[in-house]
Formats: C-alpha cells, sequence, structure tokens
C-alpha cells in the first residue's frame, strides 16, 4: 500500500511562491507517473502538471512558465514549484502517483492566494 502525504501549501499574496511536497511512504516500489491536480471551489478537479518516471514533463496552459514540477526518486518524492502566484491558483492540490499500474491519491493541500 501507498501512502501520500503532501505538504507545502497556505496563504501567499499574488506574486508570491509556494512549493508543494508529495512523500510517497512504503518502499519496493517506484512511482511510474507522479501529478499534481487542483479542485477549486465550484470547479471540477483539473491536470496542473505531470512528470512520468524518464523525466518527461507537461503542464496545463494556465500555469507553463510560472510552474515547476520535479521528483526525487531516491526519496519517492515530487515536487510542484508554483511561482507568480495568481488569485485564481486557488483551489486545494493533491497528489497524484500511478505505482505498479494503481492510482494513489494525497489528502490534499490547500493553497490560497490573495489579491
Amino acid at each position: 500500500q501507498v501512502q501520500l502525504v503532501e505538504s507545502g501549501g497556505g496563504l501567499v499574496q499574488a506574486g508570491g511562491s509556494l512549493r508543494l511536497s508529495c512523500a510517497a511512504s512504503g518502499s519496493g516500489f517506484s512511482i511510474n507517473v507522479l501529478g499534481w491536480h487542483r479542485q477549486a471551489p465550484g470547479k471540477q478537479r483539473e491536470l496542473v502538471a505531470v512528470i512520468v518516471s524518464g523525466g518527461s514533463t507537461r503542464y496545463a496552459d494556465s500555469v507553463k512558465g510560472r510552474f515547476t514540477i520535479s521528483r526525487d526518486n531516491a526519496k519517492n518524492t515530487g515536487y510542484l514549484q508554483m511561482n507568480s502566484l495568481k488569485p485564481e491558483d486557488t483551489a486545494v492540490y493533491y497528489c497524484n502517483a500511478i505505482v505498479a499500474g494503481r492510482d494513489y491519491w494525497g489528502q490534499g493541500t490547500q493553497v490560497t492566494v490573495s489579491s
């Protein structure tokens, strides 16, 4: 069983930065795909960024150039560096990992950007 724990959310002013972390507990596995999703109040959950085991990345158009996804395979930890934050980035951010074909989700971390 893999458990994902996010951290790093909080309240920040527009233009500021936050770094989210996603730590996968357990051992003896490797994360094939790691992604960050977000869900704002009244909206559907959307994909923000994804990184595969080879290092390729993909971003939502709304965050390109501002957010950077990365991973530390040795630590089974993923990161989302968020710069130039905007009020519309306010949402609960969820970490998602695919391990051996199974899908795992974290509990989410709140990011609030004030104008």
